[in-house]
């Protein structure tokens, strides 16, 4: 496999993998093979009080194998031991800095961590970037030892500053998908979703298929419209940059497409959010598969909605702890609700680490888990007091 198709191949498994959780090992352990490499690790989340990190996600893979264990252990013990964790957060977006760099001179000497552990894990050599992730979260992604023992060559750097890009895209597709509560769904299956719209496309860019939330969006013509089948956004220039998005995602036949993210502006609302995933072809029935792109269709205006006193009575949270578990679970970040609530962001961050500590979990997938089934609850006992 040449060093392009090995890219492309990459690509393709990262798109699977927004889509499909089994996914990801395979295109792990590409990663490794392809840049040379012992493995790499990455980790989503947001900065909470006294340097608390709310984690969305956080993986160690070997060469493809997720080592849970190795994870528990880092989280258990050394977490809170770890020089870098300050220093990885100050980084700017897609910086790259070697693992040495992240600790003193001393530090090299004396830390536990990286004596002991980074050096069990193969990632004392290991390089470092920090990404701007999706609603004002971090991505952090350590890329391990080379295999060679050797220090690391223009061509190695070179590749894997070539992936920052695509694993963002990845995670942003994630988000958007957790924030919805369709996390693992099938293509089939997404379309019975209803916190976000969600169009098939075939390999010519026609709708082959969408849901109702979809529908609705197309219906009303406010920012994108179909016309004979095909997508445009309504203004030029949002038109111009969403179908260099569509000719990325679906180039010709056996090039590989390239998932991406843009807005387009509405006259009346805020901007919808849209985000590319191509599909890998397939053959089903002696047919090949019609859907060669998923357009996901995010609006912050008419997300799933939990009622936070339902939420508050049902969790025993607070009426605040309440509305902030909702809005989080609905995908926004720290930043956002801060925003959206006219608090401090530490504010917000110190209810999160409250909220998380309550119900005893560390994801904000595990908080979607719990609000999504109270999205049609009956009226709360507050509402019923105060209509009566």
């Amino acid at each position: 496999m040449s060093e392009r198709e090995a890219f492309e191949r990459i690509l393709a498994l990262l798109h699977e993998a927004a889509l499909d959780d089994t996914r990801w090992p395979t295109a792990s352990a590409l990663i490794d093979d392809t840049l040379g490499v012992r493995g790499n690790s990455f980790a989503v989340g947001d900065v909470l009080p006294e340097k608390e990190i709310l984690f969305y996600f956080a993986g160690i893979f070997i060469h493809g194998e997720r080592r849970h264990e190795l994870e528990r252990e880092y989280f258990e013990y050394y977490f809170s031991l770890d020089e870098r964790v300050p220093r990885v957060r100050q980084l700017s977006d897609s910086q790259l800095i070697h693992m040495s760099e992240l600790y003193s001179e001393e530090e090299l000497k004396t830390s536990v961590v990286y004596n002991d552990y980074l050096n069990r894990v193969h990632a004392q050599n290991s390089m470092n970037f920090r990404l701007d992730g999706p609603n004002g979260t971090s991505i952090a992604w350590i890329v391990h030892d080379p295999v060679d023992g050797n220090g690391w060559s223009s061509t190695q750097l070179g590749s894997v500053r070539r992936l920052l890009p695509h694993l963002r895209q990845y995670v942003s597709v994630r988000q958007a998908l957790a924030g919805s509560g369709a996390l693992g769904a099938s293509l089939t299956e997404l379309l019975d979703t209803t916190g976000l719209g969600i169009i098939q496309l075939d390999r010519r860019g026609r709708i082959q298929n969408l849901n109702d939330r979809a529908r609705e969006l197309l219906r009303t013509g406010d920012g994108l419209f179909d016309k004979s089948g095909f997508l445009f956004a309504r203004r030029p220039e949002d038109n111009a940059a969403f179908q260099r998005l569509l000719k990325r995602a679906l180039p010709p036949i056996k090039a590989q497409g390239v998932g991406g993210s843009t807005i387009v502006r509405r006259a009346s609302a805020l901007p919808l959010l849209l985000h590319i995933n191509p599909v890998e072809s397939r053959s089903t029935d002696f047919r090949v598969w019609p859907v060669a792109a998923l357009l996901l269709v995010v609006d912050p205006e008419s997300r799933t909605r939990v009622d936070p006193d339902i939420a508050g009575e049902t969790l025993d949270l607070t009426g605040t702890e309440s509305l902030v578990a909702v809005l989080l679970a609905e995908g926004m970040s720290v930043r956002q609700i801060a925003v959206a609530t006219s608090r401090k962001e530490s504010t917000v961050r110190w209810h999160v680490k409250n909220i998380l500590n309550k119900l005893g979990i560390s994801r904000q997938a595990d908080l979607v888990r719990l609000l999504l089934p109270l999205a049609n609850a009956p009226e709360s006992r507050y509402q019923r007091r105060n209509q009566s």
